[in-house]
């Protein structure tokens, strides 16, 4: 197991940021892992998980350990007649995994297709598209408890899911380290198509009875149409949650603003992040090396050699611009570091 030191993670964030970590190293088992931990604890060194580094913003060098979470690998756990249960190692990449669903016609998770980063990192962000969440086929996650080196394991209930959210995310931030996700797929199609442009993808088409591959296809296809190849411009995806708001801040915002998208959810609305930061301008925003996506206000982007503070910062102006002009309070979906 290589040490590197000085180490810089331009290549394992897609923003694309030239920060560097202390100390980096790769973890191709569960062995690996445990020793590494063992030398962090030695050294009083913090240690930071990096997946596929497509939900992280780089603002500073990285103090202690970066580790690469290399884990791979699938195994059918059992089966039914309608459901079988697929455990997925968590340096599994996402749509890596989708697509092996897709080919083996098991259906679930074909509206996340496309979706950056790795397994692991799906549960902590309860990762969801088009009409579908991560918790919609979670049947639990395998996890090393940090502290004290011993593995537990979380269900759908003590992972407590939220809209892109769960306990990871907050009272258990950095104390564990997901080893595996165990999903529930379907033998037979359930198809979910009423959500997004899915439904009229199909119909231009012509495909009247799609199959999950025709619904991981659209997914795909609308998908690459809204946002940016990271490969070709920095970017986390979606920069912003969907803010929920109460039924009399709707009522007030619809009488000023008629065209104004939602959804509703439970006894709260769901308003398009998107919507709010272009209709006030930002959308296509530049300034220097950074700015906001042309075609998606929802993306920020590093076009070439922006710092990840500059990127914070801009954010920051985003949010509070918002909050001037609809009295919404945004919330980054991409985490800072």
């Amino acid at each position: 197991m290589l040490v590197e030191h000085n180490f810089s993670l331009e290549n394992f964030n897609t923003f694309h940021i030239a920060e560097k970590a202390e100390m980096f190293l790769r973890i191709k088992s569960q062995s690996e892992l445990l020793l590494a931990m063992r030398q962090a604890k030695s050294l009083d060194k913090p240690v930071c998980i990096i997946g596929g580094g497509s939900n992280i913003l780089l603002t500073q060098p990285l103090t202690g350990i970066a580790i690469l979470n290399e884990l791979k690998g699938i195994q059918i756990d059992s089966e039914t007649e309608d459901v079988i249960l697929v455990t997925f190692a968590s340096g599994e990449n996402w749509h890596d995994c989708v697509m092996w669903a897709v080919d083996k016609q098991l259906s679930g998770i074909e509206n996340l297709s496309l979706i950056p980063g790795t397994m692991g990192a799906a549960p902590i962000q309860n990762i969801g598209a088009y009409g579908v969440e991560l918790k919609d086929v979670f049947e639990r996650c395998e996890c090393l408890q940090l502290d004290h080196l011993t593995t537990e394991t979380f269900n759908a209930e003590s992972c407590e899911f939220g809209y892109r959210d769960s306990v990871f995310k907050h009272k258990l931030k950095g104390k564990y380290f997901i080893l595996s996700v165990t999903l529930r797929l379907k033998k037979q199609p359930a198809l979910r198509l009423d959500y997004g442009n899915i439904k009229e993808y199909l119909a231009d088409r012509n495909i009247l009875d799609p199959s999950i591959k025709d619904v991981s296809d659209a997914v795909i296809a609308i998908r690459k149409s809204k946002l940016p190849d990271p490969i070709e411009i920095g970017n986390a995806g979606s920069f912003f949650k969907n803010p929920l708001i109460d039924n009399i801040h709707f009522e007030k915002l619809i009488k000023e603003f008629p065209e104004m998208p939602s959804y509703k959810n439970d006894e709260k609305y769901k308003i398009p992040a998107a919507w709010l930061i272009e209709k006030i301008g930002w959308k296509g925003f530049r300034e220097q090396d950074y700015g906001v996506h042309q075609k998606q206000a929802l993306v920020l982007v590093n076009y070439a050699n922006a710092k990840g503070s500059d990127i914070f910062s801009l954010s920051e102006r985003i949010i509070t611009s918002v909050q001037q002009r609809f009295n919404i309070l945004l919330e980054r979906e991409v985490n800072i570091w």
